[in-house]
């Protein structure tokens, strides 16, 4: 089983907006890209939500077969543990194996040995193929480096290899997961550890380091753009090192975790992409939650209504919601109005706000944020939320597409960029009164 060269993952929180999201690879598809859709939700939004992985397999199932789509789409078991990945067997054929929480953990001295025994062709200066920069490993770097992640590359060959018992091998694509930890990894450190990685023997087709900056939930990144293009442009050559040294999938491609929103680092996600002649797997994750609040607000009456409570809600329990998300949201107290100012929102205000138009005056990404891990105040709903989804689906579903497509794909595979949809929008309404 074998992930094309470019790919999103699509979280639904909701398991409602299968077909929209799809609709958005479609468009990819008629303008000449193909980009396969991978429905991603972890098992934390499962134990929130209290839904089952099946629920994302059906979903997905019901939308290519309605739809019509004839090419790969995969459901992901995101961010599991050996704790966690056994619910997810059945259902899912993408496994993204975290091995954050392992990481710094000393790996044994006998490991360590046995390890730079393995590798001496890590040892002097390395050239990587398409960038002007050298790299000099010596052994204390190649120890430094064994110490503090050989023991999360063991678990993450622990991990694989309960899921290849269970499915088979080549039944599944594997991808490790490094994102969720306190420090970016440098591009060495990235050589290094898809050498650990080969040695584990785990045919990673997906790596998700961390990058330096902040990838805060569905906010633009936070950091020096200009290092990041440097550092992603490094990775990428690394990764081709790997491949060719270490007999890794040839596919093997950087994931961008909470890559949604990140609007800044697209153009040179885009350039590298060009310039090395790869692919890259996006994980855009929980914009379309927001994009169904929006859709609500919108269609005013009683999803307005709706929008506004969730919002009361989650203001009232801030530090509850936003604790588990600390690392990856950056919320400024200050900038969030009040339960009762919101109440006398119109439409357009609570949607101004809360859409991620970067030029706009009225958005607000600390509301932003603070409704993007609000998503158990919809939860716990159950079906007075889901029925409003329903009933509002044609609203709700034009947003999801045009978020996912015009503000996503478009800048990162495409090369364009972001479409400001409410330029869109009132272009699409003078183009009516015509």
């Amino acid at each position: 089983m074998k992930l094309d060269k470019y790919s999103v993952g699509t979280g639904d929180r909701f398991a409602h907006q299968a077909k929209a999201q799809l609709q958005a690879c479609i468009q990819a598809l008629d303008s000449g890209v193909e980009i396969i859709p991978v429905w991603n939700k972890s098992n934390r939004e499962h134990t929130i939500i209290g839904s089952e992985p099946s629920s994302v397999r059906q979903a997905a199932d019901a939308a290519v077969k309605t739809l019509g789509w004839k090419h790969s789409y995969f459901c992901d078991a995101d961010h599991i543990t050996i704790e966690t990945v056994g619910r997810f067997m059945d259902a899912c054929d993408f496994f993204t194996i975290d091995v954050a929480d392992y990481i710094g953990q000393p790996a044994a001295a006998a490991d360590i040995d046995a390890f730079v025994k393995r590798h001496p062709e890590l040892l002097g200066k390395i050239r990587l193929e398409g960038v002007d920069e050298t790299f000099e490993i010596t052994e204390g770097t190649l120890r430094q480096t064994a110490q503090k992640f050989l023991v999360a590359v063991k678990k993450a060959g622990e991990v694989y290899r309960k899921v290849e018992n269970a499915k088979g091998a080549g039944n599944f694509v594997p991808e490790v997961s490094m994102d969720e930890t306190d420090r970016a990894q440098s591009p060495v450190e990235l050589l290094i550890i898809l050498s650990a990685i080969a040695d584990e023997g785990i045919p990673v087709q997906t790596i998700a380091p961390k990058f330096s900056g902040r990838f805060n939930k569905g906010v633009d990144y936070v950091g020096d753009v200009a290092q990041f293009d440097r550092e992603f442009a490094l990775d990428v050559a690394a990764i081709a090192y790997a491949v060719k040294h270490f007999g890794l999938p040839e596919n093997l491609k950087l994931s961008v975790h909470s890559g949604s929103d990140k609007f800044s680092i697209y153009p040179g996600i885009h350039a590298a992409m060009k310039r090395f002649g790869v692919g890259v797997h996006l994980k855009t994750a929980g914009t379309t939650w927001l994009e169904e609040l929006i859709g609500l607000a919108e269609a005013g009456g009683d999803g307005l209504a709706l929008a506004k409570e969730i919002y009361a809600e989650a203001f009232a329990h801030r530090e509850e919601l936003c604790g588990p998300y600390a690392t990856v949201i950056d919320i400024d107290p200050a900038r969030l109005p009040s339960p009762d100012e919101v109440r006398g929102w119109t439409s357009e205000q609570y949607t101004s706000a809360l859409r991620h138009v970067r030029e706009a005056k009225t958005y607000n990404n600390s509301l932003r944020q603070l409704l993007h891990v609000g998503f158990k105040v919809a939860a716990r709903m159950g079906r007075r939320y889901l029925d409003l989804l329903e009933a509002n689906e044609a609203i709700i579903a034009r947003n999801v597409t045009e978020n996912l497509y015009d503000r996503h794909i478009v800048p990162v595979f495409l090369g364009g960029q972001e479409v400001n949809r409410d330029s869109l929008a009132r272009m699409r309404r003078k183009a009516g009164n015509q």
